[in-house]
């Protein structure tokens, strides 16, 4: 059987709030239509509704005044998002091929909604869940389909943020997170592939970064003021371009590890130690992009061509936020 075009797709979202809607944008800006289901009956739908209407359009909004779409097409995008109240919305999801799971975070409302779901979707119906507090293999476990759950945890504003961090379980069919990845990305998002392990990759990672911020803060080392400064003008700018994986490889391993010592030597707390890995790489003489392979196997990649891409990406991060200065040089008349 041909695979369905995007437009021609059955989307639906279960839960109509923050992320039901900016998932429903999402797919709307991709030429695609899509069923926002109320999760729960309530006498007030029509208030819901018109809420739901009012926020979508408030975001869409202000798209058009960040020139990322025209405001003449506001009135086009919101009309493929389908408001339904619960009823309503249970039966039309009989022929859904792409289901969003957005219930509030918890584990009463999730395996409530799984029960519901399960009596009505239809048997080849891929069901993503966005938590990003159950790991896939707990979520699976409340449906009577595993091998078509996974979870798909898009980033806020889910309109605007283009990473979806997809994490199947074990048990989760190979074509499924396939074929979500696939339409994950004709809708313009950019998917990634995580093990269910908790608090994906981002998360994890933005955890740590935000705690030591606080840290120094809490020490006294610099004023919040600066501390972000440094975050948006240091870190910030050179991880726009560069994954941190990069940047160890560039740098070498062997800087990352001996600063790590030095750290955690210094502040005397272990978070600062370096992981195994790296310290077995620099066993095996593995430090980066010099040594030919680091995270990254470089042997057969041209670094310089990389480097200099690299470096042009930066160059316009620079220009973009106005921090770069033209060089001063003598007046040529003087």
């Amino acid at each position: 059987m041909a695979k369905k075009a995007l437009k021609d797709m059955r989307i639906a979202a279960y839960g109509g709030g923050r992320m039901g809607r900016g998932i429903g944008i999402c797919f709307a800006l991709a030429g695609a239509e899509l069923l926002l289901i109320d999760s729960r009956p309530r006498d007030d739908w029509a208030a819901w509704q018109a809420a739901a209407k009012d926020d979508i359009g408030q975001m869409l909004s202000m798209l058009a005044a960040l020139d990322l779409l025209h405001a003449e097409a506001i009135e086009t995008l919101q009309a493929r998002i389908h408001c339904l109240p619960h009823e309503d919305g249970l039966a039309a999801l009989a022929e859904c091929d792409l289901l969003f799971e957005a219930v509030p975070e918890t584990e009463e409302a999730k395996k409530q909604a799984f029960a519901q779901l399960d009596t009505v979707l239809p048997e080849a119906a891929i069901i993503a869940s966005t938590t990003s507090t159950f790991l896939a293999d707990l979520v699976a476990s409340w449906s009577a389909h595993p091998e078509r759950v996974l979870n798909a945890h898009f980033l806020n504003p889910a309109f605007l943020v283009p990473l979806v961090e997809v994490s199947p379980h074990e048990k989760t069919d190979k074509t499924v997170t396939a074929r979500l990845t696939e339409l994950l990305e004709e809708a313009g998002k950019v998917p990634v592939i995580c093990k269910a392990s908790p608090g994906y990759i981002v998360p994890r990672i933005q955890a740590l970064a935000m705690n030591e911020a606080a840290r120094l803060v809490e020490e006294g080392v610099a004023s919040a003021e600066d501390i972000d400064k440094a975050v948006r003008y240091g870190f910030g700018l050179r991880f726009a371009v560069l994954g941190l994986l990069e940047f160890i490889d560039w740098g070498g391993l062997d800087i990352l590890y001996y600063a790590s010592a030095y750290m955690q030597r210094e502040m005397q707390q272990d978070r600062f130690a370096a992981p195994a890995i790296v310290a077995e790489k620099m066993q095996a003489g593995e430090t980066g992009m010099s040594a030919g392979k680091g995270i990254y196997d470089w042997q057969n990649r041209d670094q310089d061509s990389f480097k200099l891409e690299k470096m042009r990406q930066f160059a316009e991060m620079l220009k973009m936020n106005g921090v770069f200065k033209p060089p001063v040089l003598p007046d040529r008349h003087s």
